[in-house]
C-alpha cells in the first residue's frame, strides 16, 4: 500500500445546537451564540440538571423516508443528515470506486434513547412488545452502516466508540485509511443524541453535569465558577479525500488533516491522569506529524468541558506538549461553551471549527468566561471572536476510559 499520501477535507455537514447546517453553525459559533437552553425532550421535574444543548427544528423527514424514520434512532438520523450534506457539498459521489470509498463514524453511546424506550416497554408491557428493530436501532455502528448503504461505500465501514474522543478518533483513523492507501475517500465524523432521562440521571449522579439553571452560567470552560459540563447533541460529518485526486477534480478544499495523535492514559475509567501523560502525548504526536514549529501561529480548540479536573489537566497537557512559553502564546478556546458537550460528536464539530478558523482567520470564543481560573492560565479567547492568521489548528478530545485524541489541520 502507498504511504504518506496527503489527506484533505472537501465537504462538511452539520446538525448542531447552533444550526442545522454548516453555515448556520459556524456563523453562530463566530458570533458567540449560546445553544444551551432548558431541556424540552422530557420533563425535568425531579432532575438536578435541567439544561442541555439540543438540536432545534431538525426534520429528519428531509433526509429519510417515512418507513426509515421508525427504524432509526435519533443519533443515526442526525448522522445520516450531516453525512448527506457533506457528500453533496464535496461532489465526491460517483467520482470514486465504491470499493475505495469508506466510512469511519463515531458515537460514544449510540442509540440510548431507543434502549430507554424499549426497556420501558419490556418492564411495563412484557417481552412481546419490544421492537424487533431494537438491537439494530441501538447499536453504535448503525450510523456508519446506514451512511455506507446510502452512499454505496463498500470499503471499511466502522464506528469509533471511544466516549468523548469518538469523533476525533474517527477522523484520525479515516485520515490513516487514506494516507496508507486503503481508501481514496472517507465519510467521517461523529453523532450523538443522549438528552434523555437515563443519561441525565447517570451523569448527574457521577457529579459530571452542571446543575445551573442559567444557560449563561452553566457551560463554563476555564472559569473559576465551572461546575460540570452541559450535555449536547448533534452530528458533524467530513468528507476526507486524497489530495491529488481532490485537486484533479477541482474540489473545494477546506484544509488538510496533517496530524493525529491517539493515546490512552491507562489510569482510570473516568478521571484523566493527574500528570496529563496521555493528553500531552497525543498532542505531541499530532504536532510532530503536522510539522509544528516556532513560526506557526497556533490555535487550540480545547476539549474544555467545564469540569473542574478536566480543564486543569488539559492546561497541563498543553504546557507539556508545547512548553510554557509556546503554550501561553497559542490561542485557546472551548466551543463547548456554546454547543455543550456533544459527547461522541464533539471532536467532529470542533474539527469543523478548526477548519473554518484556518479558512477565515477568525477564532471562535469561549463565551461567558468572566473569571478565568489561575490553574488554566492560557491565552483563552474570551467572550468575543478574534481575528488571527492561524497557520496550524489543533483539536483535543479526552474521553472516559482514558482515551485521548488530537487532530491537527493546516490550510492548503
Amino acid at each position: 500500500m502507498s504511504e504518506n499520501r496527503r489527506v484533505v477535507v472537501t465537504g462538511i455537514g452539520a446538525v448542531t445546537p447552533l444550526g442545522n447546517n454548516t453555515k448556520d453553525t459556524w456563523e453562530a459559533m463566530k458570533n458567540g451564540k449560546n445553544g444551551i437552553a432548558p431541556i424540552t425532550s422530557f420533563d425535568t421535574e425531579g432532575y438536578k440538571a435541567k439544561l442541555a444543548a439540543e438540536v432545534k427544528g431538525f426534520d429528519p423527514g428531509e433526509y429519510l423516508e417515512v418507513n426509515d424514520l421508525f427504524r432509526t434512532d435519533r443519533y443515526a438520523q442526525l448522522a445520516v443528515a450531516a453525512a448527506q450534506q457533506a457528500v453533496e457539498e464535496s461532489g465526491v459521489e460517483g467520482t470514486v470506486e465504491p470499493e475505495r470509498f469508506a466510512v469511519m463514524f463515531g458515537s460514544g453511546i449510540g442509540g440510548i434513547t431507543t434502549f430507554e424506550k424499549e426497556y420501558t416497554k419490556l418492564k411495563e408491557r412484557g417481552p412481546r412488545r419490544v421492537s424487533p428493530l431494537f438491537v439494530p436501532m441501538m447499536i453504535s455502528n448503525m450510523a456508519a452502516g446506514m451512511i455506507a448503504i446510502r452512499h454505496d461505500c463498500r470499503g471499511s465501514a466502522m464506528p469509533a466508540v471511544t466516549a468523548c474522543a469518538s469523533g476525533s478518533n474517527a477522523i484520525g483513523e479515516a485520515m490513516r485509511l487514506i494516507r496508507h492507501g486503503y481508501a481514496d475517500a472517507v465519510i467521517t465524523g461523529g453523532a450523538e443524541s443522549a438528552v434523555c432521562p437515563s443519561a441525565i440521571a447517570g451523569f448527574v449522579n457521577m457529579q459530571a453535569l452542571s446543575t445551573s439553571e442559567d444557560p449563561n452560567a452553566a457551560s463554563l470552560p476555564f472559569d473559576k465558577r465551572r461546575g460540570g459540563f452541559v450535555i449536547g447533541e448533534g452530528a458533524v460529518a467530513l468528507v476526507l479525500e486524497e489530495y491529488e485526486r481532490a485537486k484533479a477534480r477541482g474540489a473545494k478544499i477546506y484544509g488538510e488533516v496533517c496530524g493525529y495523535g491517539s493515546t490512552c492514559d491507562a489510569y482510570h475509567i473516568t478521571s484523566p491522569h493527574p500528570e496529563a501523560r496521555g493528553g500531552a502525548k497525543a498532542m505531541t504526536e499530532a504536532l510532530a506529524e503536522a510539522g509544528y514549529n516556532e513560526n506557526d501561529t497556533l490555535y487550540i480548540n480545547a476539549h474544555g468541558t467545564g469540569t473542574p479536573m478536566n480543564d486543569a489537566v488539559e492546561t497541563l497537557a498543553i504546557k507539556k506538549a508545547l512548553g510554557e512559553d509556546a503554550a501561553r502564546a497559542a490561542y485557546v478556546s472551548s466551543t463547548k461553551s456554546m454547543t455543550g458537550h456533544m459527547l461522541g460528536a464533539a471532536g467532529a464539530v470542533e474539527a469543523m471549527a478548526c477548519l473554518f478558523t484556518l479558512q477565515e482567520g477568525v477564532i471562535p470564543p469561549t463565551i461567558n468566561l468572566k473569571e478565568q481560573d489561575e490553574e488554566c492560565d492560557l491565552n483563552c479567547v474570551a467572550n468575543e471572536a478574534v481575528s488571527a492568521k492561524v497557520t496550524l489548528a489543533v483539536s483535543n478530545s479526552l474521553g472516559f476510559g482514558g482515551h485521548n485524541a488530537c487532530l491537527a489541520f493546516r490550510k492548503v
